[in-house]
């Protein structure tokens, strides 16, 4: 496990046996040509001040560590602290490697970027990127995810960007990727798909992992100033598992951190109830890329749900099935009911309103925190605010009358 971050990825793109890349033929030169610009551009000291600047003085980073009081006193054990990436700039964690990535664009002379969302927050991300460069931005969203989350939608509208519905299907974040996908082939010369996860073909898990990875490291400083020593537990939501790989990264060859990745066990156990990949899935190839996913009885991608749409994905990112396969990372559950309660304490406790995405992280460190003694510690990366999901969660789940 020593130098793990030095040695994952291999060339070919691969954690273990789970990544690689798996495309048609047509994108085999566009994705070499952005394999060869970020290996250049990762040690390129005018790319690493123009990104740091715009962290710094456009993002708001680094974003604050809060320790949740109120919440820790409710569960009556371990002491709860929360990476805030709720308020970097757009209200989610995404934008960290989206202006990245437009920058990667601007530098292979595209004119144009492509993308999937589901929950919006990748979309409006980007869609923010390509504003403040200069590019075109062209978003793919679900029928349902469009319907569910308005607000998101506007705002990339506002922003500028075009929004493609995806019509097949279950209509939500599978369709979504392969709606992109399906636009992006016939405009690669003009384009860059910026995939919104840590997930699809290399070199693109690669790239959001270490464009992410700022978060871990501000975690590795941020914490002492707390607590004088590194987080016992750190609990981040997993759909392609981006926020997570962003703060697992930092403490992988960690030993005396527990790493845990929460999946949205949503209604129920059987297929299409919930989107727990490394929970219920297996080896399989998707969206480009190998890694564990849940299948159909004919070894395809299965239905999935969840009541957060930026996680109801029918696989999961490459690192995230590899540091559960060598037993680096734990998988924690938590279901709808449990996300929308995480949700209102968190908002009623802490004055703070979780993305629902986030409040599956919440909701399963309640739970772990109760098993805890009080000397121990969690810290949560809270990957988003909830301003998106307000008006769906009142409308199928009452406010609760007073706080807990």
């Amino acid at each position: 496990m020593s130098n793990y971050l030095e040695t994952n990825p291999n060339k070919d793109g691969y954690f273990g046996r789970f990544g690689g890349s798996f495309i048609p033929p047509m994108l085999e030169k566009p994705f070499k040509d952005i394999t060869q610009a970020y290996e250049k551009l990762k040690n390129d000291p005018k790319f690493i001040e123009e990104l740091k600047y715009v962290r710094k003085h456009y993002q708001g980073r680094p974003t604050p560590i809060s320790f949740a009081k109120n919440l820790t006193e409710h569960c009556g054990g371990a002491k709860i602290y929360l990476k805030r990436e709720d308020l970097n700039h757009t209200g989610a964690h995404k934008l960290n490697h989206c202006m990245a990535e437009v920058i990667l664009a601007k530098y292979l002379g595209k004119t144009k970027v492509i993308a999937e969302t589901g929950a919006g927050q990748h979309g409006v991300a980007l869609a923010t990127a390509a504003a403040y460069f200069g590019l075109e931005c062209e978003i793919h969203m679900g029928e349902v995810d469009i319907e569910k989350e308005h607000p998101n939608v506007v705002r990339m509208k506002i922003l500028g960007a075009k929004i493609i519905p995806a019509t097949h299907g279950l209509k939500t974040l599978k369709e979504a990727v392969d709606s992109a996908f399906e636009s992006y082939i016939p405009q690669a010369d003009t384009a860059i798909y910026c995939i919104g996860s840590v997930v699809g073909p290399h070199p693109f898990p690669m790239m959001v992992i270490d464009f992410q990875s700022v978060i871990g490291f501000e975690v590795k400083e941020q914490f002492l100033e707390h607590e004088d020593k590194n987080p016992d537990n750190i609990i981040a939501c997993i759909g392609g598992g981006s926020n997570a790989m962003g703060i697992f990264s930092a403490f992988i060859d960690e030993k005396d951190v527990n790493l845990y990745g929460v999946e949205p066990m949503g209604i129920g156990k059987k297929l299409g109830e919930h989107s727990a990949s490394l929970t219920y899935g297996e080896e399989g190839i998707m969206h480009g890329f190998n890694s564990i996913m849940l299948k159909d009885e004919n070894g395809e991608p299965a239905p999935v749900y969840s009541i957060g749409s930026g996680i109801d994905y029918p696989s999961v990112g490459p690192e995230q099935a590899h540091l559960k396969d060598i037993g680096r990372t734990q998988v924690g559950l938590c279901n709808d009911e449990e996300a929308v309660d995480a949700f209102y304490k968190l908002s009623q406790l802490e004055g703070i309103i979780p993305a629902l995405e986030s409040a599956h992280a919440v909701g399963f460190a309640m739970k772990l925190a109760k098993t805890l003694p009080k000397d121990k510690t969690i810290l949560i990366n809270l990957s988003g605010r909830g301003d998106k999901d307000i008006d769906f969660v009142v409308e199928k789940h009452p406010i609760p009358n007073a706080k807990f």
